[in-house]
Parts: structure tokens; sequence; C-alpha cells
């Protein structure tokens, strides 16, 4: 599975301008909540339940936040950018900029797997990392992803 097959314009933001995990999930989800139709608040809600486990700060700058939904019908994909970075307790203890925000059916284990599995592989190029880091909006990010998403 592509990233580019599940990832919406849309719901990039290269802006997040929260300080706390909270406000950067409740961020993220904003735009997700926009294209779904759905309130924020459950989406939210599942991703802090999901934090509660563990943190999905993996280390490295790189944030994956993800849960599943009852009443969600398909896979749904968002990117943030921090520029500042956020303590979200990540394992390494240092600052977060990178988030992929992924939020699945309950029932799509497989698909789950297999988004973060391809998100986790990407991000280990440290070339792809610093040209998000450096993005200046939306297209720019889709444009970076797309280029690394044919190769991998």
């Amino acid at each position: 599975m592509r990233i580019l097959e599940v990832l919406v314009k849309d719901t990039i933001n290269t802006d997040l301008k929260s300080t706390d995990k909270k406000g950067i999930i409740e961020e993220l989800v904003a735009s997700v909540s926009k294209i779904t139709g759905k309130d924020s608040k459950e989406f939210i809600d599942v991703i802090m339940d999901r934090e509660k486990l563990g943190s999905t700060g993996i280390g490295g700058g790189i944030g994956i936040p993800h849960g599943k939904l009852k009443n969600l019908e398909s896979l749904i994909l968002g990117f943030g950018l921090s520029r500042k970075g956020v303590d979200f307790d990540s394992i390494d203890g240092r600052p977060t900029h990178l988030f992929f925000l992924i939020l699945t059916p309950e029932n799509s284990t497989g698909l789950h797997l297999k988004i973060l599995a391809r998100i986790s592989r990407i991000l280990k190029n440290d070339s792809f990392k610093k040209k998000l880091l450096k993005a200046a909006d939306s297209d720019q990010v889709y444009s970076i992803i797309e280029e690394i998403d044919e190769d991998f």
C-alpha cells in the first residue's frame, strides 16, 4: 500500500502551533474531521486512549499517533509538521517534529499494520526526513512523499 493512496492534501498541516501532545493531536485531527464529516472528539479520544498504552513518539523527531474506530469506513492518514518541535513523550526524550496520524476502521488490522510499516520504513531515510522538515506547504510535502512512495 502506498502512502498517497490514503493521504489527502487537505490533511497535511505544515504549521502545527501546539506546544503539547494533546494540542498536536487536536490539530492533526481537525483536518481529518473536516474530510470525514465526523466529530473530532471521538478521534481525539481514541488517539489519547492509545497514547495511554505507550507513546507513539518513536524517536528521531517522529510521532505516529494512531487509533481504530468502530464507525470509520476506511483508513485515513494525516501529516503534520511542528517546526519548533513538541514534547511527545518520545522514546528518545527529544522533541517531535514530524507526525503521521493514522485512523483505521476497528476491524482492519492488516490495513493498519501495512500503512504503519510503510511509514516506518520510509522514515528511516534521513534525506526524506530532512526534506519534510524543510517543506514550505502541503503541496511540497505531497511531492516529497510522492517521490519516495514510488521507490519503496
